[in-house]
């Protein structure tokens, strides 16, 4: 305990909604203090670094690893998480010109009320919850930052999802020791639903890049990320001393890597800003249009012998990727999934400390 006791405040009052706004240094220390916290989970050895303080949680959109990372997280730092649900147990929070009588309460008025009543605020939300406008879910995160005098965490957006990010690299690490020069591969995959958000590869990208890492991100036509992301890429590899390029080949992008991490995302194209209202037959044309896109153990066979399969989770199952992938040797998913605890603590701890 005592030596954990340092990482506590080291960001205080620090928002945690993009990795990119933070250096590669500051990012090493959230990671170190990840790597401790992990193995004293694993001793069994009490951390109660944020006794008495309170996160809350608000869900837009529902979960099952990041909802209950966080709440086990605050648990085991001896503090609480408090889940609201915008629909059910308060006012859903809304920007101005958005709210709607006795259904709707300004953001604003939310953040200022409940960083007075705890320690740290956490949001997820993507989707149907910003009116499939891109960009809109991170802007009401920032909203409520702007507004709350303690820290906001992004626990997904339709941007970012820097918490899954900071689980990504540190599994990286545990099972390639250093990630520099290794071959990371960020691929597209098919899945019949088309409503995926682009935070969970857009956050890879950067954080990969960022640590110096050879990235390869692979789509088909028509599935490219933000321009403001790809321009972060570039200039974390020129930093960092990796490289990143883009590739329309899922087997070609998959040839000598370490690590291949094939999930699907959406086509701005199809949704606002770009478009007035979503074209949801659009997507669902484009998406059938690469079915071919799967991790099978054809396409993971050209990888490196020793590389891993990576996923966020839920996978769609026989359409992203098939069983013997993801139940196979290679696949680290489940430590990926147990790390977004470990990582998260640490954020949790050094932010709100």
């Amino acid at each position: 305990m005592s030596e954990l006791s340092s990482i506590v405040g080291v960001f205080r009052n620090r928002d945690w909604i993009n990795t990119q706004e933070w250096t590669r240094e500051e990012l090493d220390k959230i990671l170190d203090a990840s790597f401790e916290l992990k193995e004293k989970f694993r001793q069994g050895v009490k951390h109660n670094l944020l006794d008495g303080k309170t996160l809350f949680l608000i869900f837009y959109n529902r979960s099952l690893r990041t909802r209950n990372s966080f709440e086990a997280g605050m648990t085991q730092l001896g503090g609480h998480a408090h889940f609201l649900d915008p629909k059910d147990a308060i006012y859903t929070p809304a920007l101005p010109g958005d709210e709607v009588a006795y259904t709707t309460e300004r953001i604003a008025d939310v953040a200022r009320v409940l960083a007075r009543y705890g320690d740290g605020i956490a949001i997820r939300i993507y989707g149907k919850h910003t009116n499939w406008i891109y960009g809109r879910g991170n802007l009401v995160i920032r909203e409520f930052a702007k507004w709350a005098d303690v820290p906001v965490i992004n626990m997904e957006c339709d941007m970012y999802h820097p918490c899954q990010a900071m689980a990504d690299i540190m599994t990286i690490i545990e099972k390639l020791r250093k990630p520099q020069g290794k071959k990371f591969v960020m691929s597209w995959a098919y899945t019949p639903s088309v409503e995926k958000p682009l935070a969970v590869p857009q956050s890879a990208v950067l954080i990969t890049t960022m640590f110096g890492m050879d990235v390869v991100l692979a789509h088909p036509k028509g599935f490219e990320l933000d321009p403001q992301v790809l321009k972060w890429c570039e200039q974390n590899a020129d930093e960092h001393g990796g490289s990143f390029e883009v590739s329309y080949d899922m087997e070609d992008a998959f040839e000598g890597a370490d690590v291949v991490y094939p999930k699907s995302w959406w086509s701005q194209d199809f949704v606002p800003p770009k478009v007035k209202t979503p074209d949801f037959e659009g997507l669902a044309q484009l998406f059938n249009k690469n079915k071919r896109w799967i991790c099978d153990q054809g396409k993971i066979d050209v990888a490196k012998k020793n590389a891993i399969y990576m996923h966020c989770l839920p996978a769609d199952r026989g359409f992203e990727v098939t069983d013997d992938v993801i139940d196979g040797p290679r696949s680290v998913v489940f430590d990926e999934a147990e790390n977004r605890l470990h990582a998260q603590k640490a954020i949790m701890a050094m932010i709100m400390g």
